[in-house]
């Protein structure tokens, strides 16, 4: 049977468990060296695809909540441990320094097998060493079973052990807060991203969105470009690999007839571009957000692919990124590829794949790595990251219309503006078809001016006289003729479809 005291030095172990976990974060923010990276790393890839799948249909984006809580669980309960291992030796042999000692010795070694950075896990030890050495107390100060009677059964006794444990947790809980906020703060403060290499020409392109689109009366619609502190960001795991420019190279390894490693120099000083794309996220509802668009600066990728001369019968490659995400491509599509390291003329953000990340043209942004690594030219087709958790993979994105909220504006007048973005891919957008008696008769939309790009989304606007509550439904057509199905679907295995409905109007 567990006795007072053990139950006592149980809470103080998950206290010390907890603060490590913020000292951790205190030293190394939210970085591969903080010390729940690799447990939810770990967690990401053993945890099996139908229970993947099942919790992305069930959650949608706030899926990945469950994995990080539970690497945060399984990190407490591991530095926890320790704790209680050094308040239990301190307790047998009456020494505080003992358990302050184990406990802080234990942990550094425990952060830094996890992270690999030896001093770095000084951040976990020390809060840890000091949780039980100020929370322990000796035999004869505690109230458990091997107390006298006397002691044990002193009201004044028990109110002091109480209130040493419960002041000792609130101040692990408040350290833990402090340096949450902290963090945050200091976050807030980071220097604006400096321009990416080679890249000036965004600033024309991105003047040419902005001058190709549709004048809206709300004002809280988004724009052509979206900023990139607004656009989407989905990863697999919750901590982005911290890779430099002078540390990345990029190798061709497989079936090619020599295996070729660039580095950061030798690709920025190839020919340039500044490419429009639109990327849409697979995972997302039909009207979901998960879309943006952005200017990026790169190089095509198909004359560095001509020069490893691809071999294999099966004409595929897969693309790796640091983070262990891959993905598998017919070698024609990846020859259409381009390598960016640039984003609206800025450097491309760590959260984004930096230094280089890959995009695809006309496909789900799943398939767009980030921290490009390594291209393996295969042999034999083989399933990708997603492929082997239930989903499609490698696909080209569905036509899409949205109308989101801020796009129903009611002028006043008795009219309402309907408003929003559509994307269809490498086909483009032909037209937007919209509806306001619920799909009996339809009437196309204006559309901001075409880009020569043909990965980019474009705006749309219809306004009408309202006289009452009416059911509004939106299509697209694609370039292609191709009318967007109406077939409703959620997002497992190949994305959304279906066409957006939703009642404006009084």
């Amino acid at each position: 049977m567990i006795n007072v005291t053990e139950r006592r030095e149980a809470l103080l172990a998950a206290a010390a468990g907890a603060a490590a976990i913020a000292g951790s974060y205190l030293v190394a923010g939210w970085t591969p060296s903080f010390v729940v990276r690799p447990v939810d790393q770990t967690v990401v890839n053993l945890t099996p695809g139908p229970i993947v799948t099942a919790t992305i249909e069930t959650l949608g984006g706030a899926g990945h909540l469950i994995h990080i809580a539970l690497a945060f669980a399984i990190v407490v309960g591991l530095f926890g441990a320790v704790a209680f291992a050094g308040l239990r030796l301190a307790t047998r042999t009456d020494r505080r320094a003992v358990g302050a000692a184990v406990a802080g010795g234990g942990s550094w070694l425990l952060a830094a097998g996890l992270t690999g950075v030896s001093t770095g896990a000084l951040g976990a030890a020390l809060p840890a060493a000091a949780v039980v050495g100020i929370g322990w107390l000796p035999a004869s100060a505690t109230p458990s079973g091997g107390d006298t009677p006397a002691v044990r059964d002193a009201p004044a006794v028990v109110d002091a052990v109480r209130r040493r444990t419960l002041g000792v947790v609130a101040g692990s809980l408040g350290f833990v807060a402090a340096t949450a906020v902290g963090r945050r703060a200091l976050a807030s403060d980071d220097e604006p991203l400096p321009d990416a290499p080679r890249s000036e020409g965004a600033a024309a392109r991105l003047e040419e969105l902005d001058s190709s689109a549709l004048a809206f009366e709300s004002a809280d619609l988004r724009g052509m470009v979206t900023p990139i502190g607004e656009f989407y960001n989905v990863d697999i795991a919750e901590f982005d690999p911290e890779v430099t420019a002078d540390e990345w190279s990029l190798t061709f390894t497989g079936e090619t007839g020599g295996e070729r490693t660039i580095d950061f120099d030798e690709l920025i000083d190839r020919p340039v571009e500044n490419r429009a794309v639109t990327l849409r996220c697979v995972g997302e509802d039909q009207n979901g957000r998960r879309i943006g668009n952005a200017v990026w600066t790169g190089t095509p990728i198909r004359p560095l692919l001509e020069s490893v001369d691809p071999r294999g019968d099966c004409n595929c490659a897969m693309l790796r990124g640091e983070d262990g995400y891959y993905v598998q491509f017919p070698v024609d599509v990846l020859a259409d590829g381009f390598l960016a390291w640039g984003m609206n003329g800025r450097e491309l953000p760590t959260s984004h794949g930096h230094p280089v990340r890959v995009l695809i043209p006309g496909h789900w942004g799943e398939t767009n790595v980030k921290w490009l690594s390594e291209i393996e030219l295969l042999n034999v087709e083989e399933d990708g990251y997603w492929e082997e958790r239930g989903w499609e993979g490698t696909g080209e994105v569905t036509t899409t219309a949205k109308l989101w909220d801020e796009g129903v504006t009611e002028l006043g007048d008795g009219r309402i503006e309907l408003a929003g973005h559509a994307y269809a891919g490498t086909p483009g957008v032909e037209r937007v078809e919209v509806s306001t008696d619920g799909g009996d008769s339809w009437t196309d939309a204006e559309l901001s001016d075409p880009l020569p790009d043909a990965d980019v989304w474009r705006q749309w606007r219809h306004v009408f006289e309202s006289d009452g509550e009416h059911e509004v439904v939106v299509r697209a057509v694609d370039g292609a003729g191709t009318l967007q199905t109406s077939e409703e679907s959620g997002p497992v295995p190949t994305g959304a479809s279906g066409w957006v409905r939703r009642t404006v109007g009084e």
